[in-house]
């Protein structure tokens, strides 16, 4: 069953101005200002979980593409893990897929902090996160893997891209990135540039999959392959170097 939520977040951002009259190094404080970020998501749990109140299960974050940005949370289930889900599909994971803002991008995004509310208020292994996306939400998996390199057991960006230098952040961390090699939206390279710099980085748990036939959709055939879901759980964050 896929449930309907929303989380409120109250960041506190401290302001520091300064006049053209004052030197470049002064600085002043003011009062904090308290800003409220809202994130709805859609949380799907697997069987069992009510059942058995000892178990901790492994967490699932999805991230969605550009196109199902918005405040219509039912779009956020039209691809990938939570489709599967809405179709009545059993994940052995509690899923979470949040939906973000209209003209906004997940790096802007409280993702991190709906990920620490989860491990609040649900029973979740901390060290079985994982984190996925596509397209716009595979950027965002690469962002936020290397944002918070030792929060994921592994992730899985599809059709995504970063910036190369990053990756050095993450030389410890399994990934698994898939592409089509006729994606005209999201070039191969954005992919295949990140996983080369891991490689160079240390990274032997890093490895690409290229579809020769496809498109920009290289996530349908990536989220139907049982594969990836065991080759996520096959990895804690525990057995990390």
């Amino acid at each position: 069953m896929i449930l309907r939520r929303s989380i409120l977040l109250a960041l506190l951002s401290a302001t520091l101005p300064a006049t053209a009259a004052e030197p470049a190094t002064a600085e002043r404080f003011e009062r904090p200002i308290e800003t409220v970020l809202r994130l709805d998501y859609l949380l799907s749990l697997p069987e069992g979980y009510a059942e058995d109140e000892s178990r901790r299960w492994p967490l699932l974050v999805f991230l969605h593409g550009a196109g199902e940005r918005g405040d219509d949370l039912s779009k956020v289930a039209v691809h990938g893990p939570p489709k599967l889900a809405a179709a009545g599909e059993s994940l052995p994971f509690v899923l979470v897929s949040p939906q973000c803002p209209a003209d906004q991008w997940w790096t802007e995004q409280p993702v991190l902090e709906l990920v620490d509310h989860l491990e609040e208020t649900l029973r979740i292994d901390p060290d079985r996160i994982y984190l996925t996306g596509l397209s716009m939400g595979g950027y965002g998996t690469w962002h936020f893997a290397t944002l918070a390199p030792q929060r994921f057991a592994a992730i899985a960006p599809i059709c995504g891209g970063g910036i190369p230098y990053r990756m050095r952040l993450i030389p410890h961390l399994p990934v698994w990135a898939f592409h089509g090699a006729k994606d005209a939206a999201v070039p191969l390279e954005e992919s295949s540039r990140l996983v080369a710099a891991l490689e160079k980085a240390g990274n032997t748990r890093a490895k690409l999959t290229v579809y020769p036939e496809a498109g920009h959709d290289s996530w349908t055939e990536s989220y139907a392959n049982p594969e990836l879901y065991e080759w996520l759980l096959a990895h804690s964050r525990a057995s990390h170097p």
